[in-house]
C-alpha cells in the first residue's frame, strides 16, 4: 500500500517542523511527502533543508483570495500513493500516529480514517468535538488529520474550489453521500498550536463564514445541526436580537446558559467568544459584508 503525505502552505514557518516530525517516516511508512507552497518562495529555506520533499511552488490564480481547496486538490494530483494522508501545518504527529491511522485501510477494508487533534494551548478546536470517545464513525471530519484511499477522492471529484474555507467538511459530507463512512481513530493523534487568543477569534470568524456557505449548500444537514452543533444556527440570531438588551438588560444574561453549559471547558469565556465571531461570520456571509 503505497502511501502519499500532503501538506498545504499559505506561508506557516511552523511548516518545518512538521517536516522535521515527519523525516523518519520517509522510506518506511511512507513513500512520498507532497507540499503544497503559495508563499511565493518566501519558505525556500524550509524547502532546501527538506531535500526528501516534493514541493509545489503554487501560484494564486487569478481573482481567487483564499486557495486551501485548490492546493489540497494540487497536492493530490501529484501524490503517486494508494492511500493519501494531510496533515496541518504546526501539527506534530505523536507516538504511532501513521501507523494507527492508516490501519484500518490496510487490514480492515475502511476507506476513509481520521483522528483528533489535541491542543499545546487553551482552545476550543480539540479533537474531541468531532466524535465522542465510543465512536468508531464520525458524521464530518477536517483534513488536519485524515487519510483515504484515492479512489475516494476521485469519487467526488475532489475538493469545491468555491470555497474559500469549510471545504474539508464539504469534502467529506459528499463522501458520506457517496456511501462511504468516516471511520474514526482515537489514537491516531496529532498535536496543534491554536495560536493566540486573537488569531483563534479571526479563526471562529472565517469558520462561521464557512459555516453559512456549507449550509447553503447542503440544506439536509440543518436538521442535524440543530441537534449535534446549533452554534452557526442559534448565535446569528442572538446577534440580531442584541438591540432588544437596550431596553431590556435580561436579554445580555441568556449568555450565561452557555457558559454553564461550557464550564467543564478549558477557558468558558474562550469558548463564548469563539461562538459570538462564529455567529458573526455566518452574518457576514449570509450578508455579503465579507465580500
Amino acid at each position: 500500500m503505497k502511501t502519499s503525505i500532503v501538506i498545504i502552505s499559505k506561508d506557516e514557518s511552523q511548516l518545518g517542523a512538521t517536516l522535521e516530525s515527519l523525516r523518519g517516516l520517509v522510506a518506511g511508512t511512507v513513500d512520498q511527502v507532497v507540499v503544497v507552497d503559495a508563499s511565493q518562495r518566501r519558505l525556500d529555506g524550509i524547502r532546501i533543508a527538506h531535500p526528501w520533499v516534493e514541493w509545489i511552488d503554487y501560484s494564486q490564480p487569478e481573482g481567487v483570495r483564499v486557495t486551501i481547496p485548490h492546493q489540497r486538490n494540487a497536492g493530490v494530483l501529484r501524490a503517486d500513493g494508494d492511500v493519501i494522508v494531510f496533515i496541518d501545518c504546526g501539527c506534530m504527529p505523536q507516538d504511532m500516529w501513521l501507523e494507527r491511522l492508516i490501519a484500518p485501510l490496510a487490514d480492515e477494508s475502511e476507506m476513509v480514517t481520521c483522528g483528533p487533534a489535541t491542543a499545546r494551548n487553551s482552545n476550543v478546536y480539540g479533537g474531541s468535538r468531532w466524535a465522542e470517545p465510543n465512536d468508531d464513525y464520525v458524521s464530518k471530519a477536517p483534513t488536519i488529520n485524515m487519510a483515504f484511499r484515492r479512489e475516494v477522492f476521485d469519487a467526488v471529484d475532489g475538493f469545491d474550489e468555491t470555497f474559500e474555507y469549510g471545504s474539508d467538511i464539504d469534502f467529506t459530507w459528499r463522501i458520506i453521500e457517496r456511501g462511504y463512512r468516516l471511520r474514526w481513530v482515537g489514537d491516531a493523534v496529532v498535536e496543534h498550536e491554536w495560536g493566540t487568543v486573537k488569531r483563534q477569534m479571526k479563526r471562529a470568524y472565517t469558520y462561521g463564514a464557512a459555516s453559512a456557505r456549507l449550509y447553503r449548500k447542503h440544506p439536509n444537514r440543518i436538521p442535524e445541526a440543530l441537534k449535534s452543533n446549533p452554534v452557526p444556527l442559534l448565535y446569528p440570531l442572538y446577534l440580531l436580537g442584541l438591540p432588544i438588551a437596550l431596553k431590556h438588560r435580561s436579554y445580555a444574561a441568556l449568555l450565561l446558559v452557555p457558559l454553564w453549559r461550557n464550564r467543564h471547558a478549558d477557558n468558558p469565556l474562550l469558548v463564548l467568544g469563539d461562538h459570538l465571531m462564529h455567529g458573526a461570520g455566518v452574518l457576514a456571509e449570509l450578508t455579503g459584508a465579507r465580500r
